[in-house]
């Protein structure tokens, strides 16, 4: 009896010490996140060594008519049932530099890029995969490498319609690639945008295209 007691008694010891070591683990890894999630602000910026996250920056948009069409009010709310922090989040219209807004939604639709109501467009929607602690951006972009071709994603605009796109592609670019923002002719189609693990040097792209469009009843 005695010997199977001094048994028991490391055997708590094994798994007291083991608890320790995750906690310790895991209390480092949220201080380092923390660290690491004030110095990656946001930039709008195409340069292949941007330091941290970013969106594309837009050098022109006098060939985008975005603004003119659609609801006066630009906000949309965004919904993606693989992912588990986005569901009928508000999304404000607004540049990618706005670091601001980053922190306080859940992500931004890029100025200059199409609107959900615009039979051809770009909808660029891009946060943070980290994000900051305590604001509306923490981890709210984290599992979008989740979203599979197929998956569906939803947008509604200020008015209730809502739009509903299917994923097509799922793919990475360096900073520096403007193309996700492009049209492609005789489409609209969303794009959905974050930074890749480990390092955030990449951008992980998800894009859908409009299937669905159902106005609000009256």
């Amino acid at each position: 009896m005695k010997r199977y007691n001094v048994r028991k008694s490391r055997i708590r010891n094994v798994v007291s010490w083991v608890l320790s070591l995750a906690m310790i683990a895991a209390g480092v890894a949220l201080i380092a996140s923390f660290f690491l999630a004030s110095r990656l602000d946001s930039t709008a910026t195409n340069s292949e060594d941007p330091g941290g996250f970013n969106v594309p920056k837009l050098e022109t948009t006098e060939d985008e008519s975005t603004t003119n069409t659609g609801p006066e009010d630009k906000t949309l709310e965004l919904t993606v049932p693989a992912m588990a922090r986005i569901e009928n989040d508000t999304i404000p219209s607004t540049v990618g530099s706005d670091e601001e807004a980053l922190k306080e939604y859940a992500g931004i639709h890029l100025e200059g890029t199409g609107f959900p109501w615009q039979p051809e467009a770009n909808v660029y929607i891009a946060g943070h995969r980290l994000g900051f602690p305590n604001t509306e951006s923490w981890l709210t972009f984290w599992d979008l490498d989740k979203v599979d071709v197929g998956d569906e994603v939803f947008v509604t605009d200020a008015t209730g319609t809502k739009y509903t796109y299917r994923v097509f592609r799922e793919f990475t670019v360096g900073p520096s690639n403007t193309s996700v923002t492009a049209v492609k002719p005789g489409k609209n189609i969303l794009t959905l945008q974050t930074c890749t693990l480990p390092d955030y040097s990449q951008r992980l792209i998800i894009q859908a295209e409009l299937v669905d469009t159902t106005e609000k009843a009256a």
